[in-house]
This record gives structure tokens, C-alpha cells and sequence, in this order.
């Protein structure tokens, strides 16, 4: 498949004819895990540390995408940028189909109060904010949709805030070709949140099963 294809699927103009894409090569990217990815998202996808993100059981085809989004400059991170750009179509597809099939192991919440917020904003929204329920894109436990949305069920809470303050501010999914659609969903969603609410839903997320 050429790579053209390929990022187009990624930021959703083709997504139809992501069954085309080449078969996952698990042993290649257990490779890539082992001298690469180990180091911030461990070896079965469970980030040792809350800063980086844990994405066992992350949909594939979302997976391939954000490293796709990365590669092409859409989603900006130094390291990740870094990363991507050593990375063949082949490569990202193998990637998504490995981290897919580990088995998450989710986070406890660790404080109440904040759950309790949390769960209100995950199963009902805040409408005079124009904040939708979180559940209707991320499902009731966080597990996500395939292509479109990430499993933020069991995430570590500190990794889940500071992608809402980035969607917030601008900083993530804002690319000004627009191409990051989903992201751009989230743009707006997060900018009808408060910090609080965000820190609430972050907490909520990280008990999901």
C-alpha cells in the first residue's frame, strides 16, 4: 500500500480502505517494542510511569493512526515525532495490531470526591457547558471505538489531564491543515471544561474497567 493511502486513511479521508493495509508483522514489532518502545510504554503496553500514556488494548487501527499523525507532523511531540519518522506503513500497522492484543491492566482512582465528579461528567456531560458525557464517544468503561477513539479506561489520570489542558489550549489537534479530526472534536469538548472537571474526569477514567 502506498504511503500516501495510508495517511489519508489516518487522518480519516479514506477509512474505508484501511482493510487494504498490508498484514501485521507481530514479530517485527515485538522487535520495535523491545529496543524502542520498552523504555516508555513497556513491553506489554503499560507505561511504567503517569506520564506516558499506557496503550495495551489500544484499538489498532487508532494506534496506527496517531503514529501516522506523528510521522506526517500532525500531532506534534519531539519524541514521538523522532520515533515515527524510523517507522515504515508496515511498521505502524504492525504496531497498532501488537499493542491491541495486550491486555490492559488498569489503574485505581484515588480519590472519592473527585470519582464522584468524574462519573457525573462520564455518563451525563454538563450541558450548560456544551460538554458532552464523555461515555458517548469512550464507552460506558473507556475501552473506545475502533479508528476514531482511544481506550482512557484504566489511563493513568495524569497522562488523561494534560491531554485535555493540550486539547484545550490548542496545543494538540489544531494542526492548521485540520486534518485531525477527532482531535478537533476534543478541542471543543475541552474547552467548555474546567480545570476541575478535567482533573475529575481524568481521576474517574483511570478506576474504569
Amino acid at each position: 500500500m502506498k504511503r500516501t493511502l495510508l495517511l489519508a486513511i489516518a487522518v480519516g479521508l479514506a477509512a474505508p480502505a484501511f482493510a487494504q493495509a498490508p498484514a501485521p508483522d507481530l514479530a517485527k514489532a515485538q522487535q520495535i517494542v523491545n529496543q524502542v518502545c520498552v523504555a516508555c510504554h513497556g513491553a506489554d503496553g503499560t507505561s511504567p510511569i503517569a506520564a506516558n500514556p499506557s496503550i495495551a488494548g489500544m484499538p489498532a487501527d487508532y494506534i496506527t493512526a496517531q503514529l501516522m499523525h506523528f510521522k506526517a507532523g500532525i500531532r506534534q511531540n519531539a519524541i514521538m515525532q523522532g520515533f515515527s519518522a524510523t517507522l515504515s506503513d508496515a511498521d505502524m500497522v504492525s504496531l497498532g495490531a501488537y499493542f491491541a492484543a495486550q491486555k490492559p491492566r488498569p489503574q485505581d482512582a484515588r480519590d472519592a470526591t473527585l470519582v464522584r465528579e468524574g462519573q457525573k461528567l462520564w455518563r451525563a456531560g454538563d450541558a450548560a457547558a456544551g460538554v458532552p458525557a464523555c461515555s458517548a464517544c469512550h464507552g460506558p468503561t473507556g475501552a473506545g471505538m475502533p479508528k476514531n477513539y482511544p481506550r482512557i479506561g484504566g489511563q493513568w489520570a495524569d497522562y488523561t489531564l494534560a491531554q485535555l489542558k493540550a486539547f484545550k489550549s490548542g496545543e494538540r489537534g489544531m494542526d492548521t491543515a485540520g486534518k485531525d479530526i477527532n482531535g478537533r472534536i476534543m478541542n471543543g469538548v475541552a474547552r467548555g471544561m474546567s480545570e476541575a472537571q478535567m482533573k475529575a474526569v481524568a481521576e474517574y477514567a483511570q478506576g474504569l474497567r
